[in-house]
């Protein structure tokens, strides 16, 4: 993958909405054009995320399926 997060989020064993709270709290902490990854296994997230991501306007780039889980990567756009 060309875009390697600078951050990672682990929120595995968190259910929603914690993932979208801890990703909130820390997005700005990456540069801007920086991809920011949030692990995490409540299936609630695989809708929740990519939904926080266009009400906020940052780019939902991937999901990248893990052995429990998925890693959920985000670039911030501003």
């Amino acid at each position: 993958m060309a875009d390697q997060p600078v951050l990672t989020i682990d929120a595995i064993g968190r259910k929603c909405p914690i993932p979208i709270i801890m990703l909130a709290g820390r997005i700005r902490e990456v540069p801007i054009g920086s991809v920011i990854a949030v692990t995490a296994d409540d299936p609630a997230a695989q809708a929740d995320i990519p939904s926080w991501c266009r009400m906020k306007l940052q780019e939902f780039v991937a999901e990248v399926p893990l052995h429990q889980g998925s890693a959920y990567h985000i670039r911030r756009m501003y």
